[in-house]
């Protein structure tokens, strides 16, 4: 496949082709991950890897953008769509075929839910003890009168599933409930979710049928404040899950939750993708969508309600707001560490030699991330994130200590 072809190929993992590395980008480490277990003591014991640790308590690190992937063979309730298995699907099926060999998942009958948790395992295992990552489910689309939607729904992860991986196995995970607003019963599914032990709840608004600004919301909202759990909403395009309007994912419509008093996590930063600037009417101008992100920052009002995840900024198609990010001192107390795992594993979405280019990473750092990312891509990320500096400025210990802001539930 030569430069052209691939490009032509990034839309359908859910990426233009477009971004930091345009029409010079080559996947520097292949297309395909290898999978492979453990570290290298040579990278274990590399300078860098203490620097990546260096004043970071482990126990405080709970990446919070972590997706829990499974077609439900082991009686999860996890389902995808029969379409990413069809050849008259090809964008859907080589997007799942990217996404299970990112997450190193064996497809053998059975083994599918156990062998992505399993990963995970190994994953955190090669982190330092007290590493947690929060596994998010994902509610199935509905429509405006709170109906299920299954056949324009692309994948569904259960509650209760995130709920029970969190329980059994308390070293490793927490989790994140995805409850769809305009369900009839989406305060009781709230109810439940609370008493399972859900640190947040997750939506990705296009894909489903969410319009944040809608009063089908408010009653979802109004319980939500009452709980204190933050929502991690994407905002911005999104191509990975594919379906619904990307209207929805309007920076500024998540205004209506935090004027409830939610605290809301825009995830990527609203990144990618432009939307309508709504402050100047329905029909006003489409801007970046990261403007409109930067307004709800740096609105007084929102000051202890706006949070952001710094989820796949590294990305190609995203990296290009990171030195922005990382100047705005101000928003740093208000930034989340996550990986958007598995996409640190899809391989040709992340580039360090990109990041040295940029001016973001010293050249010296490049062969010991590919290394380490060729083993662990959990790390690669957080390890990646940790090393980034731009004129002084990098991401501070707050940013990827968590813990405390899901633990904590009061949001003011």
């Amino acid at each position: 496949m030569n430069r052209r072809q691939f490009l032509k190929t990034l839309p359908m993992l859910g990426l233009g082709a477009v971004g930091v590395a345009g029409a010079n980008y080559w996947p520097e480490q292949g297309f395909i991950h290898q999978c492979l277990a453990g570290l290298p003591d040579s990278v274990t014991r590399h300078p860098l890897m203490q620097a990546v640790w260096d004043g970071i308590d482990p126990a405080q690190v709970w990446d919070c953008h972590t997706h829990l992937v499974g077609s439900g063979d082991s009686g999860s309730g996890a389902w995808f769509s029969p379409d990413m298995d069809s050849l008259w699907h090809p964008l859907l099926r080589l997007q799942k075929l990217f996404y299970m060999n990112a997450g190193c998942v064996h497809e053998a009958p059975g083994q599918t839910d156990a062998s992505y948790i399993e990963r995970l395992h190994n994953l955190l295992d090669g982190m330092r003890p007290g590493c947690k990552v929060m596994l998010l489910a994902f509610d199935w689309r509905h429509d405006e009168n709170g109906r299920p939607d299954q056949a324009h729904s692309i994948f569904h992860i259960p509650d209760a599933y995130a709920a029970e991986m969190a329980r059994r196995y308390p070293a490793y995970f927490e989790w994140a409930a995805s409850i769809h607003p305009y369900r009839t019963d989406c305060v009781e599914a709230l109810q439940q979710a609370v008493k399972d032990g859900a640190r947040a709840i997750k939506w990705l608004p296009s894909a489903m049928g969410i319009d944040p600004a809608s009063k089908h919301c408010d009653k979802f909202y109004e319980a939500l404040a009452q709980t204190g759990l933050p929502i991690i909403s994407h905002a911005g395009r999104e191509l990975a899950v594919q379906g619904g309007s990307q209207d929805d994912g309007n920076p500024l419509k998540l205004r209506r939750a935090m004027d409830h008093g939610v605290r809301v996590i825009v995830a990527h930063c609203a990144s990618d993708g432009g939307d309508v600037d709504l402050d100047k009417g329905a029909n006003g101008p489409r801007v970046k969508s990261f403007e409109l992100f930067a307004r709800l920052m740096d609105e007084s009002r929102y000051e202890k309600l706006a949070y952001a995840d710094i989820s796949a900024l590294t990305q190609f198609n995203r990296a290009w707001a990171l030195k922005t990010v990382m100047q705005r001192g101000e928003w740093h107390s208000r930034l989340l560490n996550g990986s958007d795992y598995p996409l640190p594993g899809v391989m040709p979405l992340f580039s360090a030699s990109d990041m040295a280019d940029m001016g973001l990473l010293d050249d010296a750092a490049v062969p010991f991330l590919k290394e380490v990312r060729a083993h662990n891509p959990l790390l690669f990320d957080f390890a990646l994130k940790r090393l980034l500096r731009f004129e002084n400025e990098n991401f501070p210990v707050s940013v990827f200590e968590t813990r405390r802001f899901f633990e904590n539930k009061n949001a003011t």
